[in-house]
Parts: C-alpha cells; structure tokens; sequence
C-alpha cells in the first residue's frame, strides 16, 4: 500500500461540510466522502493527470477514518508510516470529517507522539466544535492547550482571529479559554486573556469571569481585581452575587473595607440583595483590621444583618469570637460563645481554638485547658492548630515544661507538628536564652523532614544577637542562604539591632549597605535602631547623618526617631538642642507618646531645665 505521507492534497481540495463522517457509525466516513468523489477526481485529474492517483488518495482518506472511528490505532501505525502529525488532521478537516473523528486523532496524537498540533489546527477544530455545540468538548480541548503552554495568549487570539468566521463563535471559545486559564491557576495568562478579549471585540461571560475574579483575590492580586471588576460593567458582563461577594472579599482582604461597603450598595442597585455571605465576609474584614474598635463597626453590621432578617450561621460566631480574641477582649468572646450555645449553634474546632488562644493571650492557661478538655469531652478531635495554640500560650508563659509535653502529645494523637510547631518552641528556647535546646529543635525539624522557614531563622539569629554571640548569628544567616531561604528585613533588622546592643554600630551600617544590596528598602525601625546605638555610644552627630541619610530615603522622622535623638542631646547635656527638637516634631504635626513626656521629665524638667514650648508639654507634664 502506498502512504498517504507521501503524497499532499493541493490547500484548494476541499469535500463538503454537509457530509460530515459519523463517530458513531465508522462506515458512514467512505459512503459520505464518496458523494464527492467525482468532483475530487476531476480536480486531481487537473493536478496531476491521472485520475488512479486521486482515486488511490481518496480511498486512502476514507480508509483512515474508519480506523479512527474505531479507534483501531494499531492498524492506522502500520498504515501511515512516519507520520506528519499536523498534515492528517489538516486532511481530516479538509475532507469534512466529523468533528469526533478529528478531535479522537487529536487526542490520540498528542498522547502517543508526545506531540502538540499547530495552532492553525487547534482554531480549526475549535471553530468546528463549536459550531456543532460541543461545548464540553472544547473546554476539555483548551484544557489541553493551556497545559500544554506551548503557545502564548497573543498568538492564540491572533490565529482565531484568522481562521474564525465570526465574533459570536470566537467569544465562545474565547470565553471557555480564559475559564481554563482561570481553572489551571494560571492567573497571569487569564488576565491577559481577559484584556485582549475586550481589545478584539469578544464578549465575555460571567460563567469564566468569576472564576478568574476568585483566583486573583486568592493571589492578592487587588489591583488586577478592581480593573477586572470595572472592565465587566463596562462592557456589560452582567455581575451576579458570586461576583459581588468575591471582590467584597477581595477588598476586606485587601483592608479596602470602604470600597467594599460601597460595593454592597452597588449590590443593591443591581437589584441583588446581600446575603449572609456578604455580611460575613464584611464581619470577618473589620474584626481583621488592626486598630482599635474595630468590633463596634462588627456590631453595627450584626445589628444591620439582624434587621434584615439574616440570621447569624456558626461561620459568624467564629469569626465575632476570633475577633474578640484578636483584640484581647475574652470576656466578650466568651459571651458570644454562650450566645453561640444558646441558639443552638454547635461550636467547632475552629471555635474552640479561637477561644483557648484568647485565653492563652489573657495569661488564663487553666481556662484554656478547661475549654480543650471539654471539647474533647464533645468528640471533637484537636487539630494542629489546637496544640499549637497550646504550646504558644506555655511558651508566652516561659513554661517551657508543660510547652514540650505538649509538643510530645502531638504524635499521640496521630498528629505531626508543623513549621509553626517548631518555631514557637524554638521562640521560647531562644527568649529563655536556652541557645542549646533551641538549635537542637531545629535539627529535629530535619529528622521529622519539617522544612525550616525564614521566621525559624529569624527566631534564632534574635537568640544569639541577644546573649550576644555575633558570631553564632552570622553562621546562621549564611546557613539559611545555602538552604535557599532569602534574608528577609527583619533578619537584617534583628543583626543591626544585635550590633548596635554590643555597641558595634559601625558595623551595624555595614548591614544597611547590605540591605540595599539585597534589593531591600530599610524601615524606620532600621534607622531609627542604628541612630540608638549611635546615641549610645555617645555619638550624637553620626545618629543625626543616619537621620539625614533616612530623610534622603524618602522617610521622615516620626516619633521614635524624635524620642532617641532628645534623648542624645540630653544625655550630652545639650537641652536647648533638645528643646529645638520638640517644638520641630509639633510644628510637624507629629503627636509626643508616653516615651516623649518621660524623657523630657526625666531627662529635662528634673535636671531644672523647663522646656519653651507654649505649654504644650508642660501642660501634660502639670496635670
């Protein structure tokens, strides 16, 4: 037999759409073709001159689809030797073979030749599924594309645009992809995807939009997810109430808690009413935010959900309760744990270890072991984060006993401590300046295969730098680079501050060279720790050039920074500098803390100095 390979069909042959090939009757591929096989012959006869060859080459075609319909792969390996794997499917699609047949190849191909078609094919199939409307089948095809990733979104939307034959049928498939994107967690690509379409005309649905606004919340991505949200409305992608309460949380998330106020009434106006879900997320954003009362904003939105006849769920007594906790008010957390009961709500694991972390945090650790027995006592099992929580509280505590007893309980329960584990056990080592112990768990972590952490590190290079052993930091800074972790600022704080303690401040400016190096940009913190250590060392005018240099960075002094250079100036016995620097830090608006009125007290007003400030701080100093 001769190979179809060898031989190519002129791009101009074309058989009929109208007599498409069945999948599910193989026979239907010869009888259907061979409708047109006078007006093939004719055109090969023009070609090439004889009719046999055409002949030949159209019994060949018909034969193959039948062995594909039947999926008969190994006969069709033995028939098309050394195969051109975009040309069969090419020929497929030419001759009008049903949609099946081309896509059952297609899937065939690329698994068993490890290949992946042209894109010039991928938009031909699609176009043809899609007009059959099989969408089911597309979507699983652009699956298959966009794992592939062999071709970028430009040159995707490029080739439809050439071989589509309409907008309609390009936004569905154009839709499906940007889901898939979205489905495959390839946010970046979605994103594009999501922008091109509008720059070609193609409509979008909210079928694939959602996904993809839920995937940029999950990544922290605000600013794509605002400029996303924005685009739907303004190319009249009807939103829905997943839509709404996606970027809802999206803005909590974020701490953009107005905006996502603002969009609960955009809800409204889009004639969706805000559900549970709504308030909860909105709840869980302000009982999240640091500062303070912030649970009177969570009340007034419990009252407004309760007037509206929405029912708070076991998901909003955990996070009022988390709330509370976070806020060191345990009382009230544990009154609406009672409340929880009272209306016959089952408190959780979550909930429970909400409460024994805000008992922890409020030093009543034989309350927390109370609430643990009597979740147990409840069937609920404890989880990681309840031994967690536990050991942190005994920790906090410096009862390092009790801390590692249940430290050891945790395999008991068929549990496995964590990297959090770890490092709040080597927290407490290391602030009881137990060096020793603290470097054996982190060897341990090794045994157990628990990864380390740059928090792990952290903690230990903040052990040393406080027992002052400089040098045991250092190794540990160049151990945690070799393991691929990344020096964050904080380490870098934690060595400055462990330099300047030791009265190394010089060296300690080393370190901000190196934190600029790294690509990292220096807090306040930073500065304000290395004017301390100058100040310390009695080195008034070096701390005030770390100023400068601070000021150069585009930080202005705040209070702290204030607090140590008045502090300088008074320990060198220069008050009327210091005096200068307090009315500087009012006409900058800037409010004196309680550090600011002791040092002036102290430092001032004890020594007979009386501060000229038009009574601003003497007034506070008087009362």
């Amino acid at each position: 037999m001769i190979c179809l390979y060898r031989f190519q069909f002129p791009k101009q042959i074309h058989l009929s759409k109208k007599t498409p090939v069945s999948a599910s009757d193989p026979s239907c591929g010869a009888r259907c073709c061979l409708k047109n096989h006078v007006s093939l012959l004719s055109t090969l006869e023009s070609i090439s001159g004889d009719p046999t060859l055409g002949e030949f080459k159209l019994v060949n075609i018909q034969h193959i689809i039948v062995l594909i319909a039947k999926q008969h792969w190994s006969e069709l390996k033995r028939v098309v030797a050394e195969p051109n794997h975009n040309l069969l499917p090419k020929l497929l699609l030419d001759c009008g073979a049903d949609s099946e047949v081309i896509l059952r190849y297609f899937t065939w191909s690329e698994k068993e030749y490890s290949v992946c078609h042209s894109l010039e094919l991928y938009s031909r199939l699609l176009q043809l599924l899609a007009h059959s409307k099989k969408y089911g089948r597309i979507r699983a095809l652009l699956h298959r594309l966009v794992k592939n990733g062999e071709y970028s979104v430009s040159s995707i939307f490029h080739t439809l645009s050439i071989w589509g034959d309409g907008v309609c049928v390009n936004s569905i498939i154009i839709d499906m992809l940007v889901l898939a994107y979205a489905q495959s967690l390839k946010i970046e690509f979605a994103f594009e995807a999501f922008k091109r379409a509008g720059d070609y005309g193609f409509r979008l649905s909210v079928l694939s939009c959602n996904p993809m606004l839920n995937l940029l919340v999950k990544n922290n991505k605000v600013g794509h997810l605002e400029y996303v949200f924005k685009e739907m409305i303004k190319r009249r992608i009807q939103p829905n109430a997943i839509t709404f309460n996606t970027v809802i949380n999206g803005f909590c998330k974020a701490g953009m808690l107005q905006k996502a106020e603002d969009l609960v009434e955009d809800m409204k106006v889009w004639g969706l009413s805000p559900s549970r879900l709504t308030y909860n997320t909105l709840i869980n954003g302000y009982s999240k935010m640091g500062r303070p009362g912030k649970m009177y904003k969570v009340d007034t939105l419990l009252k407004e959900m309760l007037s509206k006849k929405i029912f708070p769920n076991e998901i909003t007594f955990n996070i009022l309760i988390d709330g509370f906790c976070k806020d060191d008010n345990i009382n009230a957390a544990m009154k609406v744990f009672r409340e929880m009961q009272q209306k016959n709500l089952k408190p959780n694991v979550v909930t429970y270890n909400a409460l024994i972390n805000g008992l922890g945090r409020d030093g009543k650790l034989d309350e927390a072991l109370t609430l643990s027995d009597e979740m147990l006592d409840l069937g609920l099992k404890p989880n990681i984060v309840t031994f967690n929580t536990l050991i942190n509280s005994f920790s906090k505590k410096k009862m390092l006993k009790e801390a590692k007893e249940w430290f050891v309980a945790i395999t008991k329960q068929g549990l496995a401590p964590n990297v959090i584990t770890f490092n709040c056990l080597i927290d407490a080592y290391c602030k009881s300046d137990r060096m020793d112990e603290a470097i054996e768990l982190l060897g341990l972590m090794s045994e157990r295969l628990v990864s380390s952490n740059v928090s792990t590190y952290n903690t230990l290079i903040a052990g040393f730098c406080r027992v002052r052993k400089m040098e045991e930091a250092t190794k540990l800074l160049v151990e945690m680079q070799t393991k691929g972790l990344k020096a964050d600022l904080i380490t870098y704080n934690i060595l400055i501050d462990g330099l300047c303690s030791k009265g190394e401040s010089r060296k300690a400016v080393r370190i901000l060279e190196e934190i600029f190096e790294r690509g990292l940009s220096p807090n306040h913190l930073t500065y304000n720790t290395l004017m301390d250590g100058y100040i310390k060392e009695g080195n008034v005018r070096a701390a005030l050039n770390v100023r400068a240099r601070m000021e150069k960075d585009g930080k202005r002094a705040n209070i702290v920074t204030y607090n140590v250079l008045i502090k300088g100036f008074c320990t060198k016995g220069k008050l009327e500098e210091a005096n200068g620097l307090l009315n500087e830090l009012l006409e900058k608006g800037l409010i004196p803390n309680k550090t600011t009125y002791q040092i002036v007290k102290e430092e001032m007003m004890e020594k007979g100095f009386l501060p000229d400030i038009d009574g601003h701080l003497y007034n506070g100093f008087v009362s």
